[in-house]
Formats: C-alpha cells, sequence, structure tokens
C-alpha cells in the first residue's frame, strides 16, 4: 500500500531537512475590513501594525456587484448583528474604500516604513489594486480559481502574489500553481503558496498544520516560498507554522476584538501581535545546528555537573 501524504509530511527525509535553510519570519497584519469602513481607523490600525513588529499591512478590495450574484447581494447579512446594511450587498459596499483611499493608505504605510498590500476578491479590484503597483497582492481562498481575475495579476502586474489555499482540493492547488507556471506567471519567483484552513475562528483539530510539508514537497521548488495563513486563536500554532517551514505568517488584526463585524473575534490586537513577532524571531534565532558537540556555555556546567567529569577522579579505575 502506497504511503499517505500525511505519514510521508511526519516522516521525510532526514536529508532534506537538513539543507532546509530558516528565514527570518515575514508578518502580514490582515487588516480586512477591521476598519469598519472609516479611512483613518485603518490608518489607526496601520500604525498600531508597525509598532507590533508587522512587515505588512493588508486590506481586502471587492466590487460587491460584480462579485455576489443578485440574491446574495438582496439578502440579508448571515450575522445581522455584525452588518452595516439591511442587504448583505449593501453592507459589503459601506466597508468598501475607493482605489484612492486605498492610494492615501498605500502612502501612509510609505510613511511609517511599513509594506501596504491588499487581497483582491474580483477582476475589477484586481485592476485597481494594479494600478498601485504595491510589492506584493493577495488572492485569499475564495477566489483562488478566478481565472480571468489571476490573468490581471500574471500578466498585467509584475509583484509577487501570495495565494491562499483553503477550502481548496489538492487537484485544484496544482491547477493553480501551473496557471502561474504559465504566460507572465513566473511563479517560481513571484508566488507564495498559503496553507490555510477556512474558518473563523479554526478548531485546533481542523488547522492541519503537516500540509506545510506536503505543500514543500510538491511546490517548493516551484513557488518562492510557503507561507501559513492562520484563523485559529492564540499565537502558539503560528510558532509550530514557522518552525515547519512557513517564512510568510498572516493573522488577521485588530485593535479591539469587541469591534462590530465576523472578522475582529479571530483577530489578533496589538499585544498579541507584538508577542507572536517577538517568539517569531527568538525561533528564528533557535534555529541552529550545535557549531560543537559542547558549546562555551555548557563547558563550565559539563565540569560541574555531569557524571564522570566532576568526580572523575575519584571514579573506579581512575589514574591515582
Amino acid at each position: 500500500m502506497a504511503e499517505s501524504a500525511s505519514k510521508k509530511a511526519r516522516t521525510s527525509d532526514i536529508a532534506a531537512l537538513h539543507s532546509y535553510e530558516y528565514k527570518p519570519a515575514q508578518f502580514i497584519a490582515e487588516i480586512g475590513c477591521n476598519h469598519k469602513g472609516e479611512i483613518e481607523v485603518a490608518k489607526e490600525l496601520l500604525t498600531l501594525a508597525k509598532k507590533s513588529g508587522a512587515t505588512c499591512g493588508k486590506f481586502q478590495k471587492r466590487t460587491p456587484k460584480e462579485l455576489l450574484t443578485p440574491e446574495q447581494y438582496n439578502a440579508p447579512h448571515p450575522n445581522p448583528q455584525n452588518s452595516y446594511g439591511a442587504t448583505y450587498g449593501e453592507h459589503r459596499e459601506f466597508l468598501e474604500l475607493s482605489v484612492d483611499d486605498h492610494r492615501e493608505l498605500q502612502k501612509h504605510c510609505e510613511g511609517i516604513g511599513l509594506e501596504y498590500s491588499c487581497s483582491v476578491w474580483d477582476t475589477t479590484s484586481a485592476k485597481e489594486i494594479v494600478s498601485l503597483n504595491p510589492k506584493l497582492i493577495k488572492v485569499g481562498s475564495p477566489s483562488n480559481m478566478h481565472w480571468e481575475m489571476q490573468a490581471v495579476l500574471r500578466d498585467h502586474y509584475t509583484g509577487d502574489v501570495h495565494i491562499s489555499t483553503g477550502m481548496t482540493t489538492k487537484a485544484e492547488v496544482e491547477e493553480i500553481v501551473t496557471f502561474w507556471e504559465q504566460g507572465k506567471g513566473d511563479a517560481k519567483n513571484r508566488v507564495v503558496l498559503y496553507n490555510c484552513t477556512s474558518g473563523y475562528p479554526v478548531p485546533f483539530e481542523d488547522v492541519c498544520l503537516l500540509d506545510i510539508r506536503i505543500l514543500q514537497a510538491k511546490y517548493a521548488h516551484r513557488v518562492k516560498a510557503i507561507g501559513f495563513s492562520g484563523h485559529h486563536l492564540g499565537i502558539s500554532i503560528d510558532i509550530a507554522a514557522y518552525a515547519l517551514g512557513a517564512t510568510w505568517i498572516e493573522r488577521h488584526f485588530t485593535a479591539d476584538r469587541t469591534w462590530k463585524g465576523t472578522d475582529h473575534a479571530a483577530s489578533l490586537e496589538p499585544a498579541g501581535l507584538s508577542k507572536l513577532v517577538r517568539d517569531l524571531q527568538a525561533c528564528y534565532t533557535s534555529m541552529t545546528y550545535k557549531k560543537a558537540d559542547i558549546l562555551d556555555l555548557e563547558k563550565e556546567q559539563r565540569a560541574k555537573l555531569k557524571w564522570g567529569q566532576y568526580n572523575k577522579d575519584l571514579l573506579p579505575g581512575a589514574k591515582k
């Protein structure tokens, strides 16, 4: 019987592990629509993300009437207490920032030394964000099979494209990578592929971190990097994701988890983000092999505490 992918991920060739080169973690603070439709709140969140140690602050851009069916647009929000409009479409319109707003947010990022980015959900939004020419653009899990939209990013934009793989089959992931290997895609130098489970929040048993190893085995030689986009609670899972080889870590970010909206509950606040960035840096620093069997800081302890060292002159057979 063929070995399962998950078992193979757990027992990868040790030589491959030794050849893996850890790099400092890059952190994306996914602000999304946690700005509540207010550009000044969006700027405040960017500043907080920068102060907390994020590499990048990211938003979302939709064209609701292009993205949604009429039925979806006119339906009530599934969680009315979180809605900013009488219908789901009106809710989405209320939270949308214009392309000029995004240009202003990009300028704010430049002023504070934070990378600006945005997830795009449809073709019009892709064209609008491409016009800003940010360093990277994100394709979320819901849109990773939207070929017309991705063709805009592939063929009319030269920056990096980060793609999440939540609610996506392994066959579909292969389609995505193949698509980015065609045309002007240059997947090897442009695509970052993210392990992700689409849920808000995701229980630990459904995070499925070992899929990072599967993505590495299949795509590390075909894409630029592997990332992890988490919707779980706490920060320990992100450290494990980095240790497994995810260079980019993405988490939703807010100033206050009690604010109105569906994403706040699964978001990190500034204190949590600061701790996570601190711990990711500590993890990176620790990812080394011993340079000698006995490190300098161990020598004194070895002489003082190790049996056969501190008492070697008293053991049977010791030279008198």
